[in-house]
């Protein structure tokens, strides 16, 4: 008899997970980023998953559940593979169904996807056919974002549909890793713009296409990351007139990789032009610039890295980059941009000597005793040939190589000059720097025949495309990478500010009344590294102006500015074993938005300061290459300032950045992020992990969250109007905007959760506005449809206008009448207060006089102490008496008596009163003189009493005194008592205090264990590229130690432990257990991980969709007031303790329950003790729903029952039978309580 229960138990267990596995996970993994999943079991702080095979491998069994935290599972779409165009669309909002929506594209090639407004692009490294071709671009132009397919068209067209409504400029703002495909994206958008929508280009928008292939000859390079990688950042800006045709454009570039002219690694290569001039110039131009028949291999600078060209024929194959078809575009493009054959010959002269002069090398000088070096034999061919192209004696390079010129200051301009040979070392460094210093000039020479060939003096607005090296991190990272690093933390900064801070500002400017989301903030990291006095860059610049700058004393003096700082710390603290061994003041680590990056420092002063000394200076002014000398005409300028005064690399790039940013807090902004699927760059494979971080470090997770919560799509009610008045009647198209917008979307019958009204525009959920411009263009007879109802919609809300205005009249009658009775006691009270203020003297001066009436009384009383003439004093006092009274009625019988004549009479008067008064005295001050004699007999006597009652009083005295003594002993005795209450009591705060830092320091906990994870993240990324070793710790080990610090306090006064219990073991002894404490303590564990389980499907809830709106539906479990009880009194409540068995109660509640829309539901609660045992809910109409406890748990509230409130509900609590009627009334089981289990069973 006992079995048949437990098989029915089992059964409802089986079926009760089964309900929790039909949706399917999403669990976190490092390699994949996330995998597919189903839940078997609800732990107190972790979920077991077990993970799908791998798509392909169905038939194999899988590695085996997982547990892991409830932060990192998120729900899965109901297909998990379905793609959207827009994340957006998707009904769960997350990072885990955005990283497989863009998965799921990727392996379709559809590499670009849409999170709201921005553009999300995976380089797919392959050709994808058709993508880019001239059908393509007509058939974005002028389509609204989301019609058609995501494109980096459709982001290009929106820029210039954006600057034609609000005339205003616009930016695009391109960004990623290198190897993203940033360069290519920006190539897009200047062809979609400059095309002409599709044909030919003209002359100016011909120039602008033709500036990328030059620039990215002279700025791009292949690394081990991207085979054309941007060395420099560029904003490329596209004027148009007033009529919006192109006019001009500009061109501003930042932070040109110079360090790669001279040092390359083993598997990179310098700029493109370097190998395209050797692979593609003809042979009469490789004679005159002595190349010859030189290889690479022939030239220093270049067989430290890779010594391969590019092309069909080479050894090296890149689709975009051929180093022999590129030189004849380059040619081609300069001709254009109006540089002659000779000015092109000059530009390849300078490219030419900056290769021959990395070939002269020194060595020590053997006659020169003071450690100076000489040109090599061997370098005396390189050396005169560079001097034939720089057009200077040969004897004089030599010199200003291997020398330099020293003055004194206080010699003025005549001071005595000072030479000063240089060692082998410094002879190199100024070779390089001289390199350097041609090459950078040449660059900004190109870029300035550029902007000069397309100018725009005419120019209304334009479009700037940004394109910057994206976030960078190497085994071994130097000043570039840490100027690079900084440019993207600002452009973070920019893209947090105008997307999720300016958006939500928005909403509260509106009155939309969105929940703000928070998101990571890096101004700290930005603030360290630019603040004004103790920045990095600050104390960089304060380093290279000390006569004997050292990189070591600049790196202590950064680790003693800060020496807490959360974003900065040591070498050693670096997750990557090679980071480690860098000492102390040899580097630094600074924890970036993106990850960790370790910077060794040793070359950080020689990059930062860019100027040439003395000696090489001079010999360029002195050139005879015209060319050569115009690239150098301001460095006389500069030198003349001094090493104080000089402008740094470091402080001209933060110049130039703010400025970018000025100009792009000006203008519209939209956003391109560029995602690099693998570290071998090879199509068709797509490593999830690398991935999510890229999407995580480029703020796309925070955007879906806002997303989700807010309305990415917004319209002014203009422009929605003047986009849709042609479809509509002119009764229709003449009303107001603002009503028209609410007509229309009333009779398209629009759900109020899809749209929202601001104050001066239409906001619109996640793919909602899609939906309504297909709406709005279907066909001509549903549009008529929509007509008659919009009509019908404005008859009605005319006529509401109409009862509304005739109320109005009635109330204004009632209100005029309201006014009428009350103008009659304003005029009341107004005559009254005029006559009041005509009389208010006379009646003034009868109080004053009546006043004089005290001091008659007052006389009274002293004629009556007189012995002698008081017969007299009497009369005297009531003649007196008599003139008061005379004078008042006086006052009384004439109106017209002045204030200073009822003055005068009261003076009068009152001379009178004091005469008399002075008088009385008189005669009382002589009988008191009568009488001191009698007095002073008395005294003698009243001094011996006196006497003997200062002896008693003396003896009271000594009495009270001892009674104080013993009262202060007691006083003293409280107080001591007092305070020890008090001390306890101080100390009982201070735990409290120390309890309130601990969570304030469990709290900032979170933001570091992110940044932990991203760091690990970062090293891991970085040891797949390279031969690198990164530690594995656990990265939960914070996290894992707050949770059993919980556990640990949660198990104290409790005779269970059963954190380790299976969901399934605990619902299978609640069902069948007789021990009624073993059945609390698994009633209270259960219904604890209950809390958990919904907590985490609630943060999760869908939305975008019906699907989300149903599920959303269902998770009401109880009335709203229940839960909102909760959490307002979550803070407050304290654990109930176990009660005995005889202390358990049966409570019985009834509450209205609103829940799909319907006001008319009823739900009924049973509580057996705190647990919930019945719930049911009865609706008109439709069949009652009915629970019970070990069957429908997961349907059921798992609040307790001091949690819900419901014994505070006036009218809650019902009686048993109440409860027990409707429940037999609609079909529900009998009920058997777990006390009572034991006798049943018997």
């Amino acid at each position: 008899m006992k079995s048949n229960p437990l098989t029915r138990n089992q059964i409802l267990v089986q079926d009760h997970l089964l309900l929790m596995s039909s949706q399917k996970v999403w669990v976190s993994n490092p390699k994949d980023g996330f995998i597919l999943g189903e839940i078997v079991d609800l732990g107190s702080e972790k979920v077991t998953v077990e993970p799908d095979p791998p798509p392909g491998q169905r038939g194999r069994l899988s590695s085996g559940p997982v547990a892991v935290p409830y932060e990192y599972v998120y729900p899965a779409e109901d297909s998990s593979t379905e793609d959207y165009d827009d994340n957006c669309s998707l009904m769960y909002l997350n990072e885990a169904t955005l990283l497989n929506n863009v998965r799921l594209r990727y392996q379709r090639n559809q590499i670009y996807t849409y999170i709201a407004n921005m553009l999300i692009a995976v380089n797919p490294y392959i050709e994808i056919y058709g993508l880019y071709s001239a059908e393509s671009i007509k058939r974005y132009q002028g389509c609204s974002l989301g019609t058609l397919p995501p494109h980096v068209f459709a982001i290009g067209d929106k820029a210039f549909r954006d600057m034609k409504v609000t005339k205003q400029s616009q930016s695009i703002i391109v960004s990623g890793e290198s190897g993203a495909g940033k360069t290519e994206s920006t190539k897009y958008i200047l062809r979609y713009l400059c095309g002409s929508w599709g044909s030919a280009a003209g002359s100016i928008e011909q120039k602008i296409l033709d500036a990328n292939p030059v620039l990215e000859s002279f700025g791009n390079a292949k690394t081990t990351r991207n085979n054309n990688s941007s060395r420099f950042g560029k904003f490329i800006e596209i004027h148009f007139e007033k009529n919006y045709k192109v006019t001009g454009g500009f061109i501003s570039h930042y932070l040109l990789e110079k360090s790669r002219i001279c040092t390359l690694s083993p598997d990179e290569r310098s700029y493109h032009i370097f190998y395209q001039l050797l692979a593609g110039a003809q042979p009469e131009l490789k004679q005159k610039l002595g190349l010859g028949k030189l290889g690479l291999n022939d030239f220093h600078y270049l067989r430290q890295g890779c010594v391969q060209f590019f092309g069909t024929k080479a050894t090296l194959h890149d689709p975009i980059v051929d180093d022999f078809k590129d030189f004849a575009h380059l040619e081609q493009a300069l001709g254009r941009f109006g540089l002659n054959e000779s000015e092109r010959l000059a530009i390849y002269t300078v490219v030419a000597a900056v290769l021959h002069l990395g070939n002269i090398k020194f060595e020590d000088d053997p006659d020169d005793q003071r450690g100076g070096c000489r040109v090599s034999d061997m370098s005396e061919s390189p050396l005169r040939l560079v001097s034939g192209l720089l057009g200077v004696d040969p004897d004089e390079l030599r010199q200003a190589l291997t020398s330099r010129v020293m003055q004194t200051a206080k010699g003025g301009v005549k001071g005595t000059v000072i030479m000063v040979m240089l060692k082998v070392y410094e002879a190199n460094n100024a070779r390089d720097a001289l390199a350097k210093a041609m090459y950078s000039r040449l660059f900004d020479y190109i870029v300035y025949r550029i902007n000069q060939s397309i100018p725009f003096q005419d120019s209304f607005t334009y479009i700037g495309v940004l394109d910057i090296a994206g976030f960078e991190f190497f085994t071994v990272n130097s000043f570039e990478q840490f100027c690079i690093n900084y440019c993207n933390e600002k452009l973070q900064q920019f893209f947090n500010e105008r997307v999720l801070s300016d958006e939500q500002m928005l909403y509260e400017k509106e009155g939309l009344g969105v929940d703000r989301i928070e998101y990571i903030d890096n101004s700290d990291c930005i603030e360290l590294i630019e603040s004004p006095k103790l920045g990095i860059l600050s104390i960089l610049d304060e380093e290279s102006k000390l006569p004997k700058p050292a990189a070591s004393h600049f790196t202590s003096e950064v680790h003693k500015a800060f020496p807490t700082h959360f974003r900065l710390a040591l070498p050693r603290k670096s997750k990557i074993k090679e980071h480690r061994e860098i000492r102390d003041e040899e580097g630094f680590l600074i924890r970036h938005f993106a990850g960790a990056v370790c910077y060794k420092t040793t070359q950080f002063i020689e990059k930062n300061n860019d100027a040439l000394h003395a000696s090489l200076e001079g010999l360029v002014q002195e050139s005879k290459n015209p060319f050569l000398k115009g690239l150098f005409t301001l460095s006389n300028q500069q030198q003349q300032k001094g090493k104080l005064a000089y402008v740094s690399v470091a402080s001209k790039f933060r110049t130039q950045l703010s400025e970018l940013l000025e100009k792009l807090r000006g203008t519209g902004t939209s956003f391109i992020r560029c995602i690099k699927p693998n570290a071998k760059m090879i199509p068709l494979e797509f490593e999830g992990g690398q991935i999510l971080s890229q999407l995580q470090s480029a703020g796309m997770t925070s955007v879906l969250e806002l997303m989700q919560r807010g309305f990415p799509s917004r319209v002014h009610f203009s422009s929605l109007y003047s986009t849709y008045k042609n479809l509509l009647p002119p009764k229709l198209s003449s009303l107001d905007p603002r009503f028209f917008c609410r007509a229309l979307f009333k009779a398209l019958g629009l759900s109020e959760e899809d749209f929202r009204f601001g104050l001066t525009r239409v906001f619109f959920r996640p793919g909602k506005f899609k939906e309504f411009d297909q709406i709005m263009r279907n066909d001509p007879e549903s549009l008529a449809q929509m007509v008659s109802t919009v009509a019908k919609w404005i008859i009605q809300s005319k006529w509401k206008k109409t009862q509304y205005a005739t109320l109005s009249a009635i109330k204004l009658k009632n209100k005029i009448q309201y006014r009428r009775e009350n103008l009659i006691i304003i005029q009341k009270t107004v005559r009254m207060h005029l006559a009041r203020k005509r009389n208010r003297p006379r009646y003034k001066g009868i109080m004053k006089i009546r006043k004089l009436n005290s001091q008659i009384f007052a006389m009274g009383q002293t004629v009556g102490k007189l012995k002698k003439d008081r017969e007299s004093s009497q009369r005297d006092v009531e003649i007196l008496q008599g003139d008061l009274a005379n004078a008042i009625q006086v006052i009384k019988r004439n109106a017209n008596l002045k204030e200073p004549d009822i003055e005068k009479l009261y003076q009068d008067l009152l001379t009178k009163c004091d005469s008399l008064v002075k008088l009385l005295s008189q005669r009382v001050e002589a009988e008191k003189n009568a009488e001191e004699q009698a007095r002073a007999r008395k005294i003698q006597e009243e001094m011996e009493r006196q006497k003997r009652e200062k002896e008693e009083a003396m003896k009271q005295k000594l009495i009270e005194e001892e009674n104080r003594r013993r009262k202060a002993e007691i006083e003293a005795r409280r107080k001591e008592e007092e305070a020890a209450e008090e001390l306890k009591a101080k100390q009982a705060s201070q735990n409290k205090k120390l309890q309130a830092k601990e969570e304030v320091l469990l709290t900032g906990f979170t933001a570091a264990a992110e940044q932990e994870r991203r760091d690990t993240e970062l090293a891991f990324r970085l040891a797949q590229e390279g031969n690198v070793t990164v530690d594995t710790p656990d990265n939960n080990n914070g996290l894992q130690l707050k949770r059993s610090n919980y556990a640990a306090v949660s198990k104290v006064g409790k005779k269970f432990d059963l954190s380790g219990w299976k969901y399934s073991e605990l619902r299978d002894t609640i069902n069948t257990s007789c021990d009624v404490e073993l059945l609390e303590a698994c009633r209270e564990e259960f219904h604890r991980r209950l809390k958990v389980y919904h907590a985490w499907k609630a943060k999760n809830k869908g939305g975008g969709n019906k699907n989300g709106v149903m599920t959303d539906m269902m998770s009401e479990r109880a009335p709203k007031s229940v839960y909102q009880h909760m959490q307002s009194n979550y803070l407050s409540s304290s654990p109930t303790p176990p009660t005995n068995e005889g202390q358990v109660q049966q409570r019985y509640f009834r509450i209205p329950f609103n829940k799909d829309g319907q006001n008319k539901v009823l739900w009924y609660a049973h509580f057996d003790g705190q647990y919930i045992a019945r719930q049911m809910e009865i609706h008109g109409g439709r069949p009652p729903i009915v629970l019970v406890t070990g069957r429908d748990d997961m349907n059921m509230c798992e609040l307790k029952l001091n949690e819900t409130g419901l014994t505070r509900k006036r009218g809650a609590e019902i009686l048993e039978y109440e409860f027990e009627k409707e429940w037999i009334k609609n079909g529900g089981e009998v009920y058997i309580r777990p006390a009572d289990r034991k006798n049943s069973v018997t």
